[in-house]
């Protein structure tokens, strides 16, 4: 199972760009604190690349900007490119697959403001807030991506942590 959970702030304003297929594409960096206490006793940071597509990325670029915070789920995907020096560079990303605001995520607002829609109560004014669970299209894949590799492994058991 690959599924990733993040509750973070962006680090800066989300990247917008399009496919060649005319996909919107968002690329922006995650500040999540970690459970890891340091020497002097301070938690300490991961910064995590992101990246979205779709109706997703159109929405977290438009909400979304330095410093606002988001619980995100998605999945982690490595890829690979070629750099303008023609060397092989490899990335890891988590892909959002859909997110939520979360309360008082912008740090640049006013502290009394209230940052992130509530979605338990009825809309004001006959607002009706927009979901921000969307889902992203799978791709199926005929192709056997492992036929490189043989059936068989030389891994015992005991190499397993549980």
């Amino acid at each position: 199972m690959n599924k990733v959970i993040l509750c973070g702030r962006f680090t800066r304003d989300p990247e917008s760009r399009m496919t060649s297929a005319s996909m919107e594409v968002s690329r922006f960096s995650l500040a999540c604190p970690s459970d890891f206490v340091n020497k002097e006793g301070q938690r300490e940071t991961e910064f995590i690349n992101c990246v979205a597509f779709g109706r997703t990325a159109q929405t977290l670029n438009k909400y979304c900007t330095k410093g606002s915070m988001i619980l995100a789920q998605g999945r982690i995907r490595n890829s690979s490119y070629d750099a303008q020096d023609g060397t092989k560079r490899y990335t890891t990303d988590v892909v959002i697959d859909n997110f939520e605001f979360v309360s008082g995520s912008n740090r640049n607002t006013s502290p009394n403001a209230n940052h992130a829609p509530s979605y338990n109560s009825a809309p004001a004014n006959n607002y009706s807030a927009p979901s921000f669970n969307t889902n992203m299209q799978t791709t199926d894949i005929s192709e056997d991506p492992y036929k490189e590799f043989s059936d068989e492994t030389n891994i015992s058991s005991d190499e397993f942590p549980f």
